[in-house]
């Protein structure tokens, strides 16, 4: 699997559309939650509402890319970068939002597209990264993990139980 990260472009639409169709048709929640704030249908919009520059109150700038497989060019997942954090992010949304598309679960994309993420991180001047996942989100955790996250601790919010992991630079491989 050859996976690099990109920034959501025409090219890419239907490959978009293939993806989201597939994770919204599943019923689950749609993670980062990023991908899902405007209709990808409406693709214009969609694309102007990707990335926040600009953050109105309560929300802080950040960046979404795509994971594209580039031996069978299809979308795998997404990931959404916060440049800084604030109260909310440090508690339980961390610097990285990542999801896989349902199909793609279980075959190592989610590590490989963390360690790409980091990789944009630190040419975004992100030393330390926090990244959080739900306990019982066990293979979220391996993906931390393999990309040298350190639990530090465990929160409750909001009837559940968060793991707050923290990756230095140097604990990052490049990717």
């Amino acid at each position: 699997m050859n996976l690099k990260l990109i920034k959501m472009s025409s090219p890419y639409k239907s490959l978009l559309f293939d993806m989201m169709d597939e994770w919204c048709a599943s019923g689950e929640t749609v993670i980062p939650w990023a991908i899902v704030r405007s209709d990808y249908r409406d693709f214009e919009n969609y694309m102007k509402n990707l990335d926040i520059s600009e953050p109105k109150e309560g929300f802080v700038p950040d960046s979404t890319f795509f994971c594209l497989d580039t031996d069978r060019n299809i979308l795998v997942g997404a990931v959404n970068i916060r440049h800084r954090l604030n109260e909310s992010l440090l508690l339980n949304g961390g610097h990285i939002g990542d999801g896989i598309r349902p199909s793609e679960r279980g075959k190592g994309a989610a590590t490989q597209m963390i360690g790409l993420a980091l990789s944009e991180c630190r040419k975004l001047g992100i030393g330390r990264v926090l990244m959080v996942c739900r306990k019982e989100n066990t293979a979220s955790a391996r993906s931390i993990i393999k990309n040298g996250g350190i639990l530090e601790n465990e929160i409750s919010k909001d009837g559940a139980v968060w793991q707050r992991y923290w990756i230095e630079p140097a604990d990052t491989a490049e990717a």
